[in-house]
């Protein structure tokens, strides 16, 4: 089994530049308006546009609601400084570098949508 996490978006555009610029995913494909899959090791991430919804569905999200409520994306890398340096140097806000309780090192942000996002360790230090 393998895991693809699809998103659906205000502005794929500015998502897509969040994923790429701050977290190092990659375009898989040709990008469009619509959907596009983005892939950083075996993470994968589609950015789908909300307006493809309709209007009933389960997933759309009504102005002035936050998306992703009750959901946190935690991405696994094997150099966490690395991952950190590299989101943090993108200017986009994101937590301090921390140590957790249970062993590992992350950091956490909010995506353009507000999805909240732990980039954290493989193993502890």
């Amino acid at each position: 089994m393998q895991l693809r996490l699809e998103l659906f978006v205000k502005a794929p555009e500015t998502s897509l530049d969040f994923y790429r610029r701050v977290l190092g995913f990659e375009v898989q494909g040709s990008a469009s308006a619509e959907y596009t899959m983005l892939t950083n090791g075996d993470a994968v991430i589609a950015i789908n546009s909300r307006s493809v919804l309709s209007s009933d569905h389960p997933l759309r999200v009504e102005t002035g609601e936050r998306a992703g409520i009750g959901v946190e994306i935690v991405l696994s890398v094997d150099d966490v400084e690395d991952a950190y340096r590299i989101a943090k140097a993108s200017g986009w806000p994101v937590s301090d570098l921390a140590l957790q309780p249970w062993g590992l090192r992350d950091f956490r942000l909010s995506d353009p949508d507000g999805y909240y996002v732990r980039v954290t360790s493989r193993h502890s230090s």
